[in-house]
């Protein structure tokens, strides 16, 4: 009896991860091909394309770990993960997550945090890069509403945090890179992935800076931002930090309609 359509498309999915099927070989017609040979090549076709998808986003952790062992990696993700969307740049959300239980990579602790890095610089990258706060936007702003002022990063910015230096394993990994070693123990990193005009690009923020922009993105006020940074860090300097991201382009423009005249 033929395979329902449905039915038809689970196995062709199972196949295409390893998961031979007899009735599925049975559906296909075979010519100077045979019905086996065919579905091999598809099986190959879609290892490859999503295993190069793969690579392309998560450049980081294949430079850390080899092409070899990259190459495992992913074979065992797309055997848990096929794409249900269309473009593969949308690939690899849950790669992050993998890596974090893949019993091999156990003894780099720090992978699956380089991982999520390497997806937030892939999520920036393709997201529109928008116009950013200036400093002309705020001078239009009443003093008095300034404190009470809610702030967005720009859309497809991620914050980051990790007990590990993310920032120089990263600049580690890159062609050209001095050799050397990175440290483990010298403590973690906050990083702020954003979208830049030709690239995508990360700000490391100090742990007062993190706590702000974290209240931030959880809709906070500048005023309830401050005092979230001043209790992990006492020696924030609202002024100075806002300074610094705002010379960064760390800030989305604001909406219409939430600037004022002073």
């Amino acid at each position: 009896m033929p395979l329902a359509l449905r039915d038809l498309q689970a196995a062709f999915a199972a196949h295409v991860v390893g998961g031979d099927r007899a009735d599925l070989v049975a559906a296909v017609v075979g010519d100077s091909m045979s019905a086996e040979a065919r579905l091999r090549v598809y099986r190959h076709h879609v290892a490859h394309s999503l295993g190069s998808a793969l690579a392309a986003t998560f450049a980081t952790v294949q430079a850390l770990v080899g092409d070899a062992f990259f190459r495992s990696m992913v074979q065992g993700f797309i055997g848990q993960t096929l794409p249900t969307q269309p473009v593969l740049d949308e690939y690899g959300a849950d790669f992050p997550a993998f890596v974090a239980g893949y019993e091999p990579a156990a003894s780099l602790p720090y992978l699956a945090d380089i991982a999520r890095f390497d997806w937030a610089l892939n999520v920036a990258f393709h997201s529109p890069v928008g116009r950013r706060l200036a400093a002309a936007d705020l001078a239009r702003i009443a003093a008095e509403r300034l404190p009470s002022l809610s702030l967005a990063v720009p859309e497809g910015a991620t914050l980051i945090g990790s007990r590990y230096p993310l920032d120089r394993i990263w600049n580690a990994s890159q062609s050209g890179a001095t050799a050397g070693t990175v440290d483990l123990d010298d403590g973690g990193a906050d990083l702020l992935v954003l979208r830049r005009s030709d690239d995508a690009a990360f700000i490391v923020l100090a742990e007062g800076e993190a706590a702000f922009v974290a209240a931030l993105i959880d809709g906070k006020s500048l005023e309830a931002a401050a005092e979230q940074a001043s209790h992990a860090d006492p020696s924030f300097d609202l002024s100075k930090v806002f300074a610094r991201l705002l010379s960064l382009e760390a800030f989305a423009a604001l909406q219409q309609g939430a600037e004022g005249e002073g």
